[in-house]
């Protein structure tokens, strides 16, 4: 049993090190606010608690696209970070085929004017 005792104490200090930074702003926080307006969603300068068919700017969901175009972009080229003469033809044309789609997107939404502010 002995040579599981550094494991036991491990399985015990953990949760604790995990817990311990959750749980003090409970205990310390007040629960009386004077601002009820902090407790409200903040949502892009709207009011959280208004119709829900107002209607968008299209430079939001521009935006939004821009911040999305490098999430595929970093996850498909991880496979690619192999050493050159692993990758055979078809991996490389297909590579550079993705990231000329996504070239044409970022520059189609650049010549829009998404990332323009008014």
């Amino acid at each position: 049993m002995s040579e599981f005792a550094p494991i036991c104490i491990y399985l015990v200090i953990s949760p604790l090190v995990s817990l311990i930074p959750l749980g003090l702003p409970f205990l310390f926080s007040s629960n009386s606010s004077t601002y009820p307006e902090k407790f409200s969603a903040y949502e892009c300068g709207f009011d959280p608690s208004g119709d829900a068919r107002s209607r968008f700017d299209i430079r939001f969901y521009l935006v939004s696209i821009l911040f999305i175009i490098p999430d595929p972009e970093v996850t498909f080229s991880f496979p690619w970070a192999v050493p050159p003469n692993k990758i055979d033809p078809f991996g490389s044309w297909s590579m550079m085929a993705f990231l000329l789609i996504l070239t044409i997107g970022s520059l189609y939404e650049w010549k829009r004017g998404a990332s323009d502010r008014e």
